[in-house]
């Protein structure tokens, strides 16, 4: 079974106050709804939690979740261990912190600070050598949709991000964001964001193996809120959501993860080591 996984990118937001009563109201909602990544007895996919604050609430949220269950993530990183590097962060550093993940080449980072495929897949090379799952970004703007170019754009994404990389399926989460649905209120269809879901899917099998692929995680992004998280996480290639705005809410955030589906009859499911 593909465990279900809800990352929070909580992006330029947080100070140590807000980290504070952020998590603390997050982790008892979820202790009340009991949403907190073991499987229940009805049969529901396991879900994994990650909440990904900026560098400076790092350690205080380390502390916060130490011995919960959500798990602490980055929203970038530089790919050298160390050096002259002014205002960037290694590796090395994130695992200290107690990060298990890292954001790699997201679409803010992509199309605002204008980051290239190269360094991305630097990024992720340094991430997965540290130890690190790396949460790697594709995504498409809207004239590049609507110039029917949306495919192109994200093989080209994936093909730069992972080359000459060999990464576990345990290691590697790959998270649709379509721009034009990013902080706009706009959202993917369920249909349309399960069909660039599936090509997401069979492009893993053909460039690693369709184990490799079976047993990839695939999130989507892109204005993912309580109301349309159900049927988001419902399509069968869609394993969990890079939720951006609304994780800065516990009770929309914690409502999001309650949409959690349940495992249907059939599927066929390997479990995540």
């Amino acid at each position: 079974m593909r465990p279900i996984l809800v990352a929070g990118n909580w992006k330029m937001n947080g100070t140590l106050a807000e980290t504070r009563t952020l998590l603390e109201e997050l982790l008892q909602r979820l202790d009340r709804t009991q949403d907190t990544g073991h499987k229940t007895p009805d049969t529901k996919r396991p879900v994994e939690i990650v909440v990904c604050p900026p560098f400076t609430a790092l350690s205080e949220a380390a502390g916060r979740l130490k011995g919960k269950p959500v798990a602490l993530g980055a929203q970038d990183l530089h790919w050298e261990a160390g050096g002259a590097f002014t205002g960037e962060i290694s590796a090395g550093m994130l695992k200290e912190l107690g990060c298990t993940h890292v954001i790699l080449g997201h679409s803010e980072r992509r199309h605002l600070l204008m980051e290239p495929n190269g360094w991305i897949r630097k990024k992720l090379g340094a991430a997965l050598a540290a130890g690190l799952t790396g949460i790697l970004c594709v995504g498409e703007t809207l004239a590049e949709r609507e110039n029917d170019q949306t495919w192109a754009v994200i093989e080209k994404q994936l093909s730069a991000g992972l080359d000459n990389l060999t990464p576990t399926a345990d290691r590697l989460l790959i998270a649709y964001e379509p721009v034009w649905a990013i902080g706009t209120g706009k959202t993917a269809t369920p249909e349309q964001a399960q069909a660039v879901h599936r090509q997401i899917r069979e492009w893993l099998a053909e460039r690693f193996d369709p184990k490799f692929a079976d047993r990839a995680r695939i999130l989507y992004g892109g204005s993912v809120k309580a109301d349309n998280a159900e049927t988001l996480l419902n399509q069968p290639d869609i394993d969990g959501a890079l939720v951006g705005g609304a994780s800065l809410k516990a009770k929309e955030f914690a409502a999001i993860i309650a949409a959690a589906p349940k495992q249907k009859e059939g599927t066929c499911c390997t479990e995540s080591s």
